[in-house]
């Protein structure tokens, strides 16, 4: 669908596009192990915006991905830092040094000398706001965007649902550019949240099984089986022992997880174990099995992160059709809004 055809979407996330400086106000969410060079040069030269995750990557690592990446594509794309990753001011260096222009910070909150060197270095910097408070104060620090992910997304997740967020945020915050995420498959919620304020979209689960993405058949497959009741998160046993809900499609791994968390439970109780080396445990715990399922194909054992809108996702094809899919949907709903259909 070429931008000439489109008539009201334009206008819905024009702040967005201007931002990004791209055809479409649409970001692939940053995903461990799935967003890597070739996804996001694909999502970006079909008129999207890819992330590239920076992860537990080493430094190194990272270069070479966001130099493979523009090898692939000359339209803008963004590289997500995890602010709790153990070589993240290595991570902070490394994106000003390759002066990558849109950089996001996800994790933890940030702190504000950090968003001062990459403010500095003149890149736009995106964060992650899970409360209005947070976001005001992350604006006087000078935070360019800012993305509001609601507990129906896929891996890590904060307690409030995106349609809430979405009111709260969207009609209190103007200064800055506010992308909705968690739980959207579809174009015609795309125009919902449009309607509402905001700027733009990031989804993940659906560019999964992108015929672009590298992850394992066996992953795409399971994702393509998978309805959205099957994507669950886990559960916090006992405070003593606190752990941010993953969600993922349920599986042998989810019970793996589960005994991993009673047996660090029962260390910790029992002084054997401080709680910040249990809570270590349990993160490299999904950073292992997420490897095993995203590239190995392990979808028993290892870690299925999907995001509930996973029911949206009907058959593998190329990111074109799924951009497509979701920009046609918007923009029919933009239409029946305006009293056209």
């Amino acid at each position: 669908m070429e931008l000439m055809q489109l008539k009201h979407l334009p206008w819905a996330w024009k702040r967005g596009t201007d931002f990004l400086g791209t055809r479409y106000a649409i970001m692939c969410g940053a995903m461990t192990w799935v967003s890597e060079s070739n996804l996001v040069a694909a999502i970006s030269n079909e008129g999207g915006f890819g992330v590239l995750a920076g992860g537990n990557m080493p430094p190194e690592i990272l270069a070479e991905e966001i130099a493979k990446t523009r090898g692939k594509t000359r339209n803008p794309f963004g590289v997500n830092l995890i602010t709790v990753a153990p070589a993240f001011k290595e991570h902070v260096e490394v994106v000003i040094r390759e002066k990558c222009p849109y950089v996001f910070f996800a994790g933890s909150i940030p702190s504000g000398r950090d968003i001062a060197a990459v403010k500095g270095a003149g890149l736009k910097l995106i964060c992650f706001a899970p409360v209005l408070s947070l976001a005001k104060r992350l604006i006087k620090q000078g935070v360019d965007a800012l993305v509001i992910e609601g507990n129906e997304a896929g891996g890590h997740i904060g307690p409030v649902s995106t349609s809430v967020l979405a009111q709260e945020f969207l009609l209190n915050v103007t200064e800055v550019p506010v992308f909705v995420a968690g739980g959207i498959g579809t174009g015609e919620i795309i125009a919902q949240y449009l309607s509402l304020g905001a700027a733009g979209v990031q989804l993940g689960t659906r560019f999964v099984v992108a015929e672009e993405c590298i992850a394992h058949p066996r992953f795409k497959e399971a994702f393509v089986r998978a309805a959205a009741r099957d994507a669950m998160p886990t559960t916090q046993f006992d405070p003593s022992l606190p752990t941010i809900p993953v969600r993922a499609i349920l599986n042998e791994g989810t019970k793996d997880f589960n005994r991993l968390q009673f047996d660090l439970l029962n260390k910790v109780k029992a002084g054997e174990m401080p709680r910040e080396e249990a809570q270590v445990k349990l993160e490299e715990f999904w950073v292992g099995a997420l490897r095993r399922a995203v590239v190995e194909g392990d979808v028993e054992h290892g870690s299925l992160m999907a995001g509930q809108s996973v029911a949206f996702v009907k058959r593998i094809q190329p990111v074109r059709e799924i951009l497509d899919d979701l920009v046609a949907g918007a923009e029919a709903s933009l239409a029946r809004m305006a009293g056209e259909g």
